[in-house]
């Protein structure tokens, strides 16, 4: 089968840094399914992974978390799925990727595609729609007031695809008053299309900002890129006994002594863990999407796609990888077929 892998971690302008490569096509194992890949999205976990991660000696590294397409074989445990059926996904960080025309992944992660949405725009969803969905909602506990706190949320870099879902589902699925962050004039209507209630600039210092919006101090802080600049003014802008969420690697690490005298705790957020870890709540993850998947059927939320750059190969997805290292991206890129 066609794939696109590498076998040494190297910058995106190198040439190997990810070839186009034909590979065996993988087996399901009990519980998996054998899925064609039809589209997939590109992550910044795509692009750290790259960097961090070498092949085994004398094998290929195949990345991708995103995937949409349709079940052609399934494991002997299968009872969720059935070959035939159309599925979106994430995947696990330990398994090889969905940069291949066919990918192995267990049932418990896997949502019933929308059938209102195209195996583009499904695919830019599950990877970020898990992450935003796992820290607002398991992580954040956001449906749990904080007494005397204002009944918002400031999500610091909302235009990119956590973000760009994350508003979403607090504007439509809780009566928090939703403050993104973005500091282009094109990024800033984006999160106010999605339905941001506030805009601040994150290229300027956020709590004098957050303070002038004249609604209190947020009880809740989801911080999604470069924690370790805006870190001290989130510390001033969140409440006393707030709730404060991170997702990215901070280059620098973070005083968190700096939240002591608040009370404020701090939540890690990876959508791999339960994957990982094979936790008791692994099928969460398949809820989850199916749950994501009713809401967009309903019209409550929507696709973040926002640009299908062709067919996976290994020119395409190096482009796709520059853009992401830019930080300069809103919503999901999308790659389509072989």
């Amino acid at each position: 089968m066609r794939a696109v892998g590498y076998q040494h971690s190297l910058p995106i302008d190198q040439d190997a840094s990810l070839m186009d490569v034909d590979l065996p096509q993988p087996k399901p194992g009990p519980r998996d399914l054998l899925v064609e890949v039809r589209a997939i999205s590109v992550n910044p976990v795509d692009t750290k992974v790259r960097m961090r991660a070498q092949a085994e000696p004398g094998g290929v590294k195949v990345l991708g978390y995103d995937a949409s397409g349709i079940v052609r074989a399934v494991g002997g445990e299968v009872s969720l799925f059935k070959e035939g059926d159309e599925v979106f996904y994430a995947g696990a960080i330990t398994r090889q990727g969905t940069n291949a025309e066919f990918h192995v992944v267990d049932e418990r992660l896997v949502g019933a595609k929308p059938t209102s949405l195209t195996f583009e725009e499904a695919a830019a969803l599950p990877l970020t729609t898990l992450t935003a969905w796992e820290t607002l909602f398991d992580r954040l506990e956001v449906k749990r007031p904080v007494k005397g706190a204002a009944k918002a949320l400031l999500i610091v870099g909302g235009a990119g695809g956590v973000g760009s879902v994350a508003i979403q589902l607090a504007r439509r699925l809780t009566d928090l008053t939703v403050i993104a962050t973005a500091s282009r004039p094109e990024t800033q209507a984006w999160v106010r299309e999605l339905g941001a209630h506030h805009v601040i600039d994150h290229s300027q210092p956020l709590s004098p900002q957050v303070e002038r919006l004249s609604i209190g101090a947020p009880a809740f802080v989801f911080s999604i890129t470069h924690t370790e600049t805006h870190f001290p003014e989130i510390a001033k802008a969140i409440a006393p006994q707030g709730r404060f969420a991170l997702i990215d690697d901070p280059k620098t690490p973070l005083d968190i002594s700096l939240l002591k005298g608040k009370s404020v705790s701090i939540h890690w957020e990876s959508m791999f863990t339960r994957s990982t870890f094979q936790t008791a709540d692994m099928e969460r993850q398949h809820e989850i999407l199916t749950e994501a998947s009713r809401l967009v059927e309903a019209g409550t939320i929507r696709t973040t796609l926002s640009d299908v750059i062709g067919p996976v190969n290994a020119a395409n997805l190096k482009r796709a990888h520059a853009l992401i290292e830019s930080n300069r991206t809103r919503g999901k890129i999308v790659l389509s077929g072989f």
